[in-house]
């Protein structure tokens, strides 16, 4: 999506946001969120550990997008993610955003009660109110776009993150969101936040992994580091792995395949 779709999407958000909070109260989140087990643990279960050789698959679970259109007819989040999770993914990308991505907030307990894999609540998080209505819906962790967001939300929703239990992916798009992000990678504890690199250019829509080979370049600690976007072989998982990036989201490519979790299988078979 090109900038200024996003711009709209953003203010889309707000406006749904501030319709959400009219029918149901912080308050009334905080007491379910009270009642919940802990999270599973999202950043454990995707730092790459062990053998270099090793990728960690975040395998996503989505309807449709702005820029592919509808992707699935045969559409069933929980089939998916049992397909994914026996195929070898180390966790699940679960789209809520109804009206581009296809996507619903309940997909994420359904998936969560069939298989035992932490789940990542993929939309726009513009306000504070949806970190815990993204709890309260049992995510493991959420995602931050850094070009959605002002430095101060992203140092506030990454404390409140925390304190819930819930991993951040802090995602960008570009050198200069990556600079103005850096310093607050991490914070306020390293052991729930990762750095997404998004490959696709908001400009063209084209995606390559050669922005994350760059981008890398200019990250101390690869080991939190998630390439997400345009990655469709083994190959791509080793050239990644060359680079020092063990983890990738990937989601398209695997929707668009008959069997979505025939296709992780062969992705993740490097030999």
């Amino acid at each position: 999506m090109a900038p200024d779709a996003l711009q709209k999407i953003v203010t889309r958000k707000r406006r749904e946001v501030a319709e959400g909070k009219a029918q149901t109260s912080l308050e009334s989140l905080q007491s379910r969120v009270a009642r919940m087990p802990a999270p599973r643990n999202f950043f454990q279960a995707v730092v790459a550990q062990g053998s270099p050789r090793q990728s960690r698959v975040i395998a996503e679970v989505k309807r449709k997008s702005p820029s592919a259109g509808l992707i699935r007819t045969d559409f069933d989040p929980v089939d998916i993610a049992r397909r994914y999770h026996a195929a070898g993914a180390a966790a699940i990308s679960c789209l809520t955003d109804e009206v581009d991505f296809g996507g619903e907030l309940g997909f994420i307990k359904r998936i969560r009660d069939a298989i035992p894999l932490p789940v990542l609540r993929k939309d726009f998080i513009v306000d504070a109110w949806q970190i815990w209505e993204s709890r309260a819906a049992g995510a493991d962790a959420i995602l931050l776009i850094a070009e959605c967001l002002t430095e101060r939300e992203i140092v506030d929703f990454q404390i409140l993150a925390v304190e819930l239990g819930l991993t951040t992916l802090l995602e960008v798009h570009d050198v200069e969101s990556l600079y103005r992000v850096q310093p607050h990678i991490g914070f306020p504890h390293p052991g729930y936040a990762l750095l997404g690199i998004n490959n696709r250019d908001l400009r063209t829509m084209n995606t390559s992994l050669a922005h994350t080979f760059r981008m890398v370049d200019m990250i101390e600690d690869r080991s939190i580091v998630v390439s997400e976007s345009g990655i469709r072989t083994a190959e791509d998982l080793r050239r990644l792995r060359d680079h020092g990036v063990h983890i990738a989201l990937v989601g398209e490519h695997l929707m668009k395949q008959p069997d979505p979790g025939a296709a992780l299988r062969e992705l993740l078979n490097d030999r």
